[in-house]
């Protein structure tokens, strides 16, 4: 396992610095540079223009632009943005929690949703409800996201108005608040890490006493849910802050459940359905165990394979990803502040933005193979 792990980084380092080169050449490709922004100016001299040019390297060769590149990004720096007058490194900070804490939440959510509804209805295979869920998680996999999530800001936020229309916050309860909505937002998603720690250590002492599967989850979920109450609530004030952040995440997070969990549904459901067909099936089945411990314990595990892959795949895109729905629910994240850098012509911002996607997505590639060894016994690296 060591050598494979050793083998695999060394490989996504290469792979990570060829994305760093086609960066590099696409933001060289397009017209203009960096400095057009403050070129812009009529006041500027031709003096300052070309001083404004040489601050940025502009005026060195293009190897030694791509030296200078490759080097700050090594060292963590990925430079100033124009837009905001402070590092890249520091706005990711700030923006990427808010992101992390959305759509994990929701990735989370609809995969255990699809995975349990996929098995279900693999196994009731022929059946009504197999053709109802079938049919309605084709339309909600196909569904146009920008729609939904307009149609959900209309009929809950404005018509109903049972939830806010946008933004993460209510400007009139933050307006006096003795806390930075930041340090709310790291404590809720530690909490989140936290509790989802917990109830998985739970649920693995609970299942290893033999205590049925569905108990466990609901003990330990009880339990997390009163130790959380229990924290911030015994913290002061801090509680209708955070409530208040969880009432806005509820639209896009509902929205983001519907569309993803039907993927990992049916996804699941063919999955289990090739695995049915197999040797282990049947033998299972001559020994006389029963239906239910058939379909969690042998062809569920099994077919965790292709649908973990896809859950990594899906954390790692939800970072880029999320530009459409936090651009519909106005949320800052680190999707929106993608889509605001490109559209006022904040470079460093952006290309930080999209170079921190790809690290992303090359480290959660990693970790869904290395999750195949646990899933799959028959699985080992030499």
């Amino acid at each position: 396992m060591s050598k494979y792990l050793l083998n695999r980084t060394a490989q996504s380092i290469v792979v990570l610095f060829v994305f760093l080169t086609l960066v590099f050449v696409l933001v060289q490709a397009q017209p203009g540079d960096y400095a057009d922004v403050f070129l812009q100016n009529p006041r500027l001299t031709t003096e300052d223009r070309l001083e404004l040019r040489k601050s940025f390297g502009l005026d060195r060769p293009m190897y030694v632009q791509y030296a200078l590149y490759v080097r700050n990004f090594v060292k963590g720096d990925l430079g100033t943005s124009f837009q905001h007058q402070r590092p890249v490194t520091d706005v990711i900070k700030e923006r990427l929690p808010r992101t992390v804490l959305l759509f994990v939440t929701a990735t989370v959510v609809s995969f255990y949703m699809g995975f349990t509804l996929g098995k279900i209805i693999a196994w009731r295979r022929g059946q009504f409800v197999e053709y109802a869920s079938t049919i309605s998680g084709v339309f909600l996999f196909t569904i146009f996201l920008p729609w939904l999530g307009l149609m959900a800001l209309w009929l809950f936020g404005l018509e109903l108005g049972w939830l806010p229309l946008g933004k993460f916050l209510s400007p009139r309860l933050w307006s006096d608040a003795p806390f930075n909505a930041n340090y709310v937002f790291h404590r809720l998603l530690w909490s989140v890490f936290l509790g989802g720690g917990i109830l998985i250590a739970v649920m693995f002492i609970l299942n290893s006493r033999r205590m049925p599967g569905r108990a466990a989850m609901l003990f330990g979920l009880a339990g997390l849910l009163g130790l959380a109450g229990w924290f911030w609530w015994s913290t002061a004030g801090l509680a209708p802050y955070a409530a208040d952040i969880l009432k806005h995440m509820v639209l896009p997070v509902g929205v983001l459940t519907v569309v993803s969990f039907a993927g990992t549904m049916l996804l699941t459901r063919n999955s289990m359905l090739e695995l049915l067909r197999e040797d282990f099936v049947l033998a299972a089945r001559a020994k006389g165990l029963p239906e239910k411990t058939i379909r969690d314990h042998h062809v569920a595990r099994n077919a965790l394979l292709p649908v973990v892959t896809s859950l990594m795949f899906s954390l790692a895109g939800a970072i880029d990803g999320g530009v459409i729905t936090e651009s519909i629910f106005s949320w800052p994240g680190l999707g929106l502040t993608l889509l605001e850098s490109a559209v006022v012509g904040d470079m460093p911002l952006a290309v930080g933005a999209f170079v921190f996607t790809g690290v992303f997505s090359l480290a959660a590639h990693v970790v869904a193979d290395v999750l195949y060894v646990f899933l799959d016994p028959r699985i080992r690296y030499s």
